[in-house]
Parts: structure tokens; sequence; C-alpha cells
């Protein structure tokens, strides 16, 4: 016995000029991603790199010595280069996911279908967007959690307890979480400046080579800067470089924290001195250029490919 289901025209109408909702759009993003190789392979070689950063140390002959000298002054290093590791290795997961969930939708064709559907681009993009801060969020939590898990075996393997976390004071979590700001300025950023070549771009290989490439020439530029610099000996080209994004980042933590923790940039700074609030606002000031430049482009060029 079969039962047929007979549809108004009123009905008809309704579902044909329904469109997804915000949180839908962004269920599916999330649902995309958890079904494709390019999101799962590029995260296990991120948890590759950080246990391998972490472990390498159990073949110190002379860290169980370090660590009995001063157990404190062994957990901020520890902090320090756990989340050093974290934000160099997730900002590059995440430059890649980026140019996946945008730039492949436009190289493919199927954002005409989503826009074909009713969904605006602008709704679209900011899904997007907001779906990869989801999971950037997931995975730094995921990764400090595993910095955490490491830096436990490595005492337990060293000095076969961990007294160290008694001598954690209320400072050290102070400190801890100001680095993990830090953490998510440099990720945001990242998730921007993806976001802006993907869409400029409008194809997966332009996001993804654009991307990789900003922050390895903003640091190499800023080392022909300094070239500039000993040949002219004029102070303007060390003034430029303290605007530069990649060279800001590397240094915010180390300034943002308090000077005595001695915390290292996590690679090339600018040629001269800045302070936490003059990388703070370096890194504002790019992450609007980024947003505002993605939504222009998004409004004012067509979908036709």
């Amino acid at each position: 016995m079969s039962t047929a289901i007979v549809m108004s025209e009123a009905e008809r109408a309704r579902l044909r000029a329904s469109t997804p909702s915000f949180f839908g759009i962004i269920r599916g993003e999330l649902l995309k991603m958890s079904r494709r190789w390019s999101t799962w392979i590029p995260l296990l070689l991120v948890i590759l790199f950080i246990c391998a950063g972490t472990l390498v140390r159990l073949i110190d002959s002379e860290l169980k010595q370090t660590i009995a000298m001063d157990q404190l002054g062994f957990m901020y290093k520890e902090m320090e280069n756990g989340l050093a590791f974290v934000q160099i290795f997730t900002g590059l997961y995440i430059l890649v996911l980026t140019a996946y969930v945008i730039g492949l939708e436009y190289q493919m064709g199927t954002i005409r279908v989503l826009v074909a559907r009713g969904v605006g681009k602008l709704t679209l993009l900011a899904a997007k967007v907001t779906s990869l801060l989801i999971v950037a969020l997931l995975v730094l939590i995921g990764c400090i959690l595993l910095t955490a898990a490491l830096i436990f075996i490595l005492l337990l393997v060293k000095v076969g307890n961990l007294d160290a976390l008694k001598t954690l004071t209320s400072q050290f979590w102070s400190d801890t979480g100001l680095y993990l700001l830090t953490v998510l300025v440099s990720t945001v950023v990242t998730i921007l400046l993806g976001t802006v070549f993907s869409v400029l771009g409008r194809s997966l290989t332009i996001g993804l080579s654009a991307g990789l490439a900003w922050f390895p020439v903003d640091n190499i530029g800023a080392q022909f800067f300094r070239l500039g610099y000993l040949i002219t000996k004029n102070d303007f080209w060390k003034n430029v470089t303290a605007y530069f994004l990649g060279p800001n980042l590397n240094a915010m933590a180390s300034q943002v924290l308090p000077a005595k923790l001695h915390i290292y940039p996590v690679g090339i700074t600018p040629l001269v001195q800045v302070d936490g609030a003059h990388t703070l606002w370096v890194a504002l000031v790019y992450g609007l250029i980024f947003l505002v430049a993605s939504i222009a482009l998004t409004v004012m060029r067509d979908i036709k490919e």
C-alpha cells in the first residue's frame, strides 16, 4: 500500500523561495570540512610536528638537572616553547584550510549553486569565515591540551613525578593567558589573510600559494631592509619594518608579556624596538584591511566562473 503526498502550490512556492539559514550554512561548511582529506592530513602533520618538538627534549641528558634547579623556570620555558610551536604550525594549517574552504569553492564552481539557491555572497563568506574560526579554536584547544600532555610525559620520564606543577603560581597562569591571547590574535589575522587572497584569486592555487608566501616574503623582506640601512645608513629602512605584519606577530608575545620573563620572539622581528601595544595595533590594522578588502571584492564582483 502506498501513500501519495499531495503538496499544494503554496507549499511548493514556499519551498522554492526558502533559503538556507546562516547557521545552517555554517553546519554545512563544518560537515564539508570534516569529510575532506585536506582537513585531516595537514592536521595530522601538525600533531606530529608538535609531538616531535616536545619529545625531542627526552634525549637531553641535562634536562633532569635543569628541572631540579628551577622547576617554575622550566614550566615557563615549556609554556613558551609549546605555545610558539602551536602558533607556528597551526598558523600554517589554518592558511591551508582557508584556501580549501574558500578558494576551492570558486575553483570547482560550486559557489554558483549556493548563490543560485538564494544565499547571499556576503552571507556565504561570513559563514565560511565563522566556520573557520570555530575549527581554528577547536584545533588550538586540542593542540594546547596535547602540548600539556607532552609536558606531563616529559616530567614523568625525566624526574618521575609532576611536582613541578605545584610551583605554578597565579602569575604563571596570567602570563600563559596573555601568550594565548597573542596566539589567538595571530590566528584570526591568518584566517583573514587567507580569506582575502582566496577571494582575490578565486582559486585554491592562488589562495594557497599567496597565503603561504606572505609570511616568508614579509620576514625575508625585513632582511633586505636591513641591508638597505647598512648601505645608506638611513633610518627609514629600519623604521618601515615596524609596520610589517609577520615581524610584528613574531615579536608580539615577547612584547606583551613582562620583560622579566625574557620571552624570545618566534622569528624575525622589526628592525626597531616596538612595544606590545604597537604589535597589537599593527595586527588590528592589517586584519581590518584584509576584512574590508574581502568584503569589497565579494560585493563588487559577479560570480561568473
